[in-house]
């Protein structure tokens, strides 16, 4: 089966199309690849796209969580061991590196591993082998091996736990996986991709409410909102006011307020950035023009925020696509906005 990035990697945010470039790059070597990244923004996912689009991919992928296994018992899940090696080993069992043979071995969380295995890994990194519990014969393996942590392994290093010589080993190729709260614009696909035959629809101000959110959980936070929202739904189409608040714990309830859906579009992170208000005098000026917006329009009876808000936003929009000539994409770069963001904030006050 052939396999293209997209299968794997969903967004085209420009993070998310920075990463599907570098392991599109890196796939098809042997060289040892490291995943950093916060907990739950996907690094297991990238480590299949890299075994999938590589050469190995005919063969396994073995996924080992190292921080979950006892580390009694890690030894024995990497290397195997001989009937008889310790207490409960009634039968030889192959290692996970051995199952991995021409394929490819994922090391996840290996910055929970012990200095003790640390030294038998990098032996199997340098050498090629592996030793079984109990055996005094080496086994040849042929194994890509990807590694991930969420932690700081330098730091890891200079506490001195974690060995540095195995770092320049497993860090060939570093990787980063970007949180999800850096790609904000790409969660309508992932939702759409998470939503399986698109069974339910969410109204847009449900959207705007999603990304106006910093997600600490990252993508496994929003893949566990959208299982709620499938148990819970009463109707395929969902609108804000209608959701729990025990759904959404973490966000401000007061944006759940009916009367303000329509202002969560405003707390969309792309929808305005203020440090975009420090223009230059220049374009601050009106000159004549209604299109420019100009701050010495406050009175003394005050000023309608809200609207205001809106005229500079419109004014920002439009400058912004006078200056690339009417090219959408460069005048999302100008307001760094995403492209479908600026497309759906033209059609709203109508600018086409």
């Amino acid at each position: 089966m052939t396999f293209k990035i997209n299968d794997f990697i969903v967004g085209n945010s420009p993070l998310i199309l920075e990463l599907k470039k570098l392991l599109t790059q890196v796939s098809d070597t042997d060289a040892s690849i490291l995943i950093l990244g916060e907990s739950g923004t996907g690094k297991e996912l990238v480590a299949r796209a890299i075994h999938n689009l590589s050469s190995r991919s005919s063969n396994n992928f073995i996924p080992v969580n190292c921080g979950a296994i006892p580390k009694d018992l890690l030894e024995s899940e990497l290397f195997g061991h001989k009937k008889g090696a310790f207490t409960g080993a009634y039968s030889d069992r192959k290692g996970r590196f051995h199952l991995a043979d021409k394929g490819t071995i994922f090391l996840d969380e290996i910055g929970d591993m012990q200095l003790d295995m640390q030294v038998k890994l990098l032996r199997v990194l340098q050498e090629k082998v592996v030793d079984p519990v109990g055996s005094n014969s080496p086994l040849k393996v042929d194994v890509r091996v990807v590694a991930a942590t969420h932690q700081n392994i330098e730091t890891l290093i200079k506490e001195g736990k974690f060995r540095e010589d195995l770092y320049y080993r497993i860090n060939v190729i570093p990787i980063e996986v970007p949180p999800l709260r850096s790609r904000i614009e790409d969660i309508d696909l992932l939702i759409h991709k998470f939503i399986e035959k698109n069974t339910i629809h969410f109204d847009q101000n449900v959207i705007a409410y999603l990304k106006s959110y910093h997600w600490p959980g990252n993508i496994r936070e929003l893949i566990n909102f959208i299982q709620r929202i499938k148990a819970i739904a009463n109707t395929n189409k969902i609108k804000l006011e209608e959701i729990p608040d025990f759904v959404l714990p973490r966000i401000d309830a007061n944006l759940k307020n009916n009367s303000k859906a329509n202002e969560v579009n405003n707390l969309n992170k792309e929808s305005i950035d203020f440090n975009d208000l420090l223009v230059d005098e220049k374009s601050n000026t009106n000159n004549g023009n209604d299109d420019e917006y100009n701050l010495n329009n406050i009175s003394k009876t005050g000023v309608d925020l809200k609207k205001s808000v809106t005229d500079l936003e419109i004014s920002l929009i439009k400058e912004a696509l006078k200056k690339s000539d009417g090219n959408v994409t460069k005048a999302a770069k100008l307001l760094t906005l995403g492209r479908t963001t600026l497309i759906e904030k033209i059609n709203k006050y109508k600018l086409n």
